[in-house]
């Protein structure tokens, strides 16, 4: 159905992004700079094959500079909405596409498949554009009763920051979780946590993606699921499947209950975010929100169109253009001043100091922001100082503010108690809070976090247990993964029944995570690893 966009519409406000209620009106703005037409479309389900109602956004009237916008009168025709846009498909910004149905990259929740793992309808190698099984962004409007939460601002010598993945840490029947693989799971076991003595939940990436992209791609892992969740599709959503309430907004006021609760049982929320690249690949990649909206500004990309691939995900996200820029920013206001998180992990956060030529830059201007942005000047910032293209900034990033996940300090450990000669001096820079990274720059032992086991490669278990990994499951000929673990099995490789070298890998794992909590810095404990796991 279409109607027509300057009937009984209000003027329009064009600012700030993303939707907005008011009383009497609900306001639609998006970005984009090379779209020549954009559509807004309403559903009334979130399973419906078209709109209820469709708005062209006419250049005249709805778009201020490179801001599309319109403001529609209450009731609307539908809780749903999506836009698609055209223009130009020739060239770096040419990836527009009038078919192509896309999502709000503001949208606060996506209504996509409702249960975790469903194919959804859909055969293997089909990735549809649009209708019944393309997501819709939520329109989420109910206000929510924070009871007075306040966060618990744990200073950063104080902290010890538990990993965890918010699907797996309730999802096997062992955990007793009454809601498996949820948040509201999670808020049951916040107690068990809390008697651990652990200050910090860093939860794995809890925003919007899709789990079924091998079975999308039809290729020979189809079978598999994405559980990591390190390819984001919606970055100011949390992910509807991890929810015991569903996926048409439901999710939101859920995750809200984690946070409230995880405070009250005097516990910090830390998010895993994941702000070098997209879930929509590199040139044969799908088409969710960015590449359809603005291809050359969400993206690095070189000279021929295509694009650098500095995560090792097939795209790279263009965080040091301005509006890109500020995007981010939007979304870590968002994370803290609605949803009342506590602070962030940056996955891979070395991308973050390119410039959109893709060179490291010695002042990147979003470190800098983030620094001196107002609203996050009590959050706890950490890096993961590196990247997929070979820049390791571990000890040199330039983030003030920032602590970083301390990738010495995991080797030099795990080779001193695997025995390596000349080691000794390592271990005592590591424990005293590694000087040789952090002090010539001004920096303290806090600058580090200390770990040796977290969600990438080994656990502490499989640190004491192989010699080396073991990644067959994953169909890609064990070649994903670290190689080099500085691991050791003891003489048995995996599972055995030996009660000396049983005995002898609980000694080590108890040494290794002994060093960890005794050093100086931020100590890390990736969860399961207090038992063994």
């Amino acid at each position: 159905m279409s109607s027509d966009a300057s009937a009984g519409v209000f003027p329009p406000v064009p600012l700030p992004l993303g939707v907005h209620f008011r009383e009497e009106a609900v306001t639609f703005t998006i970005f984009s700079r090379h779209a020549e037409r954009v559509w807004l479309m309403l559903f009334r389900g979130a399973e419906d094959a078209v709109p209820a109602a469709e708005y062209e956004l006419e250049p005249d009237t709805h778009r201020f500079g490179d801001v599309w916008h319109i403001r529609l009168p209450r009731p609307l025709p539908g809780r749903f909405y999506l836009y698609r846009m055209a223009g130009s498909r020739d060239g770096a910004d040419g990836r527009f596409d009038p078919q192509q149905w896309l999502l709000d990259p503001y949208a606060r929740a996506i209504a996509g498949s409702p249960r975790w793992g469903d194919a959804w309808g859909l055969a293997p190698g089909q990735r549809p554009c649009q209708g019944p099984h393309f997501p819709k962004c939520v329109l989420v409007e109910e206000e929510y009763d924070w009871e007075g939460d306040r966060p618990p601002r744990i200073p950063l010598r104080d902290t010890i920051i538990y990993e965890l993945h918010v699907r797996g840490y309730t999802a096997h029947p062992s955990s007793g979780a009454k809601r498996p693989g949820t948040y509201a799971g999670l808020i049951e076991k916040l107690p068990y946590i809390r008697d651990l003595g652990v200050t910090t939940l860093e939860l794995l990436p809890i925003h919007e993606f899709d789990e079924m992209e091998y079975y999308r791609t039809g290729d020979a892992r189809r079978d598999l699921r994405n559980f990591w969740g390190y390819s984001t599709i919606a970055f100011f959503a949390p992910n509807g499947r991890y929810a015991a309430a569903g996926v048409t907004g439901g999710q939101v006021k859920e995750f809200r209950d984690l946070v409230r609760a995880a405070h009250s049982h005097g516990l910090e929320i830390v998010l895993d975010v994941v702000f070098n690249h997209t879930a929509e690949g590199g040139a044969g990649g799908p088409v969710w929100s960015f590449k359809g909206i603005d291809n050359s500004v969400y993206y690095l990309l070189d000279g021929e169109g295509g694009y650098h691939n500095f995560s090792g995900c097939g795209n790279t996200f263009n965080c040091n253009h301005p509006v890109v820029r500020d995007f981010v920013v939007d979304c870590l206001r968002y994370w803290v001043t609605e949803m009342h998180v506590d602070g962030f992990r940056f996955d891979l956060a070395s991308v973050l100091t390119r410039g959109t030529d893709g060179r490291p830059l010695e002042n990147p201007p979003l470190i800098e922001r983030i620094n001196e942005d107002p609203v996050l000047r009590e959050c706890k910032l950490i890096a993961e100082a590196w990247d997929a293209a070979g820049l390791y900034q571990v000890g040199s990033f330039p983030g003030r503010r920032w602590s970083e996940w301390n990738g010495r300090f995991r080797d030099d450990v795990r080779r001193f108690w695997k025995g390596e000669l000349g080691t000794l001096q390592l271990l005592w820079k590591r424990m005293a809070g590694s000087p040789d990274l952090y002090l010539g720059a001004g920096g303290t032992p806090l600058k580090s976090i200390n770990y040796v086991a977290c969600h990438d490669g080994f656990t502490l278990h499989d640190l004491t247990a192989y010699d080396r990994k073991h990644n067959q499951a994953n169909r890609e000929h064990n070649r994903d993964g670290e190689s080099h673990n500085h691991s050791f099995n003891f003489g048995v490789e995996g599972p055995t029944d030996d009660p000396a070298i049983l005995a002898l890998r609980k000694r080590q794992q108890k040494n290794l995570i002994a060093t960890v909590l005794t050093s100086l810095g931020v100590p890390m404990i990736l969860a399961g690893d207090e038992f063994g796991r």
